[in-house]
């Protein structure tokens, strides 16, 4: 009834699903009267641009606090609407109160090029980030300073990480991977890569090695791994173990391939790896793959999309009848792993 389309809504409870549980007219409809009643003759286009970008304003209760993120939010993209950039003034809120600081912290980020789906949520988070001043005009400068891009959903990330640490903890994630045989510009290397990466407890740390070393990995197979894809350091025993022993043991890929490829890891066992090893099994067994029983590189199984593995491995025969029954393997035959052996 407020002229929100399809899309809008779609995006509107992907972003904010709560907003399925709020009540219509209680709350959803009062707030959305608040911003089309105001002053300056709100338009229906507008109302359902600006809250599309922003759904979580639906959730604060104060009519004053909503209207002036609204206000906001609609500044920022009406000038970002402009060909030459326009610098916005700052809140006129009280000086020094968290509403004040968030308005004045998202806008410095705006003027570095934080693009708006980053932004935006910023803005209606309670995260300390946006709320203070004095530690996020340091941390804001020291990630700056490592060359971060603030168009990239890393720099946002790397500045709640070195935001919440401090010197000190940030030292002792230092001293805990050097420790292991990371060199110091390591460390900083893949925090570029993964800023979470500095998160990591000494004890969620020390577990991954023993998970890596448990499954036949060396030391500098494991510095490696992280080195080019830090995010495995996070996965639990049992999703290493499971993927890895399937990858090996009913593959029968070298252990040496996942330890170059380590982010095969990443991926879903059941939606992702198990069905295109099935394909390729069946196309071994047909002989139409492979010289001598010898698997493709995990490479080429594993990092393409589906649609450029589908063209490469099951669309791209002779026998249409081959056809449907190598689409069924990926689509349909979604065995589970113990079915696999």
């Amino acid at each position: 009834s407020h002229g929100f389309t399809d899309s809008q809504i779609s995006t509107i409870i992907t972003v904010y699903p709560l907003v399925l549980i709020a009540d219509a007219e209680k709350s959803l409809g009062p707030r959305l009267h608040v911003l089309q009643s105001r002053g300056g003759a709100t338009t229906t286009s507008e109302l359902t641009e600006i809250v599309s970008k922003v759904p979580k304003m639906l959730g604060i209760k104060k009519e004053k606090s909503i209207s002036v993120y609204y206000d906001f939010v609609k500044e920022i993209v009406e000038a970002d609407k402009c060909f030459e950039h326009k610098k916005l003034c700052q809140s006129s809120l009280p000086q020094g109160s968290p509403q004040e600081n968030k308005l004045r912290n998202v806008l410095v980020l705006r003027e570095l090029g934080v693009p708006h789906e980053v932004l935006f949520p910023l803005l209606i988070s309670d995260h300390p980030l946006v709320c203070g001043k004095g530690k996020f005009e340091e941390s804001l400068k020291k990630v700056v300073e490592m060359g971060f891009d603030p168009t990239t959903f890393k720099f946002v990330a790397a500045l709640q990480v070195v935001y919440g640490l401090s010197d000190k903890a940030i030292q002792e994630k230092i001293n805990a991977y050097q420790s292991l045989g990371f060199a110091v510009g390591d460390v900083w290397e893949i925090f570029k890569k993964w800023p979470q990466f500095l998160i990591n407890s000494e004890k969620k740390i020390l577990n991954s090695v023993e998970t890596f070393l448990g499954l036949g990995f060396s030391r500098d197979e494991f510095t490696t791994m992280v080195k080019r894809f830090p995010q495995c350091i996070g996965y639990s025993a049992e999703s290493l173990k499971k993927k890895t022993e399937f990858l090996v043991k009913q593959m029968n890929w070298p252990l040496k391939a996942v330890a170059s490829q380590p982010q095969v890891l990443g991926y879903s066992l059941e939606k992702r790896i198990v069905p295109r090893c099935n394909v390729i099994k069946a196309l071994m067994s047909k002989g139409l793959l492979g010289r001598n029983g010898e698997l493709p590189k995990m490479s080429m199984v594993f990092l393409p999309t589906d649609q450029a593995f589908l063209n490469k491995y099951v669309r791209d025969h002779d026998d249409k009848e081959l056809v449907p029954e190598l689409m069924a393997l990926f689509t349909g035959g979604r065995v589970s792993v113990n079915e696999q052996r």
